[in-house]
């Protein structure tokens, strides 16, 4: 159910941080390590359900936002999930905006 904004006492812009800025250029990440790494999370930390979920709803929205930064790797076994990391020239772009600004 709706709440009031009267009810928030820290109300904050909503900023995503690029691909670049999350994943290694060099690694390949399970899509529950890459919504770890979204949050500042470690990607190896052990999390509830709960809160896996959770980060699941930020990440998969931030990465088809921001599909074209990204390749995907098929998982060695059907019960594995499929691994994603930075696509070639993923990190170029984040450097070349970076001196944009």
């Amino acid at each position: 159910m709706p709440r009031p904004k009267s009810d928030f006492e820290d109300l904050r812009s909503l900023e995503f941080r690029e691909p670049a800025e999350v994943l290694e250029s060099d690694a390949m990440y399970t899509i529950y390590e890459v919504g770890r790494l979204l949050q500042g999370v470690d990607a190896d930390a052990e999390l509830d359900v709960e809160t896996e979920n959770v980060l699941l709803d930020w990440a998969i929205p931030w990465m088809i936002a921001h599909s074209e930064a990204f390749v995907f790797a098929e998982p060695a076994d059907d019960s594995e999930p499929g691994y994603y990391g930075l696509a070639p020239g993923a990190d170029a772009d984040m450097n070349a905006s970076e001196h944009d600004s």
